[in-house]
């Protein structure tokens, strides 16, 4: 059984920082490939940032590039979504998923790409 537990999530203000972990137990880490997804009340989940299991591959969607850093530590089974300049628009409960893959560097970026969800840590960001 594959466990996904985030965490991190917090109220801030406006361009303020968060930094999300995920800690993933139950298999070998290193065959996942990660995502970070969000859901605002009132909205559909959406892709935030997702990463190879290898780490060198990373991809971002386009209103947090530059604001919004997604990488791991594999010897830690830890994924991390480092957050800055923070706005009210990205408030949302965030999730973390793993994609099981055998190819170092696949990227995915559809929610039923995945195999399996985190329960979720709510970010709250005041204007």
């Amino acid at each position: 059984q594959v466990q996904l537990v985030e965490s991190g999530g917090g109220l801030v203000q406006t361009g303020y920082s968060l930094r999300l972990s995920c800690v993933v137990s139950g298999r070998t880490f290193s065959s996942y490939a990660m995502g970070w997804f969000r859901q605002a009340p009132g909205k559909e989940r959406e892709f935030v940032a997702a990463i190879s299991w290898s780490g060198d591959s990373t991809y971002h969607r386009d209103s947090v590039k530059g604001r919004f850093t997604i990488s791991r530590t594999n010897a830690k089974n830890t994924v991390y979504l480092q957050m800055n300049s923070l706005k009210p628009e990205d408030t949302a409960v965030y999730y973390c998923a793993a994609a099981q893959t055998y190819q170092r560097e696949t990227l995915y970026s559809r929610g039923y790409e995945y195999d399996y969800w985190g329960q979720g840590t709510q970010v709250t960001v005041s204007s």
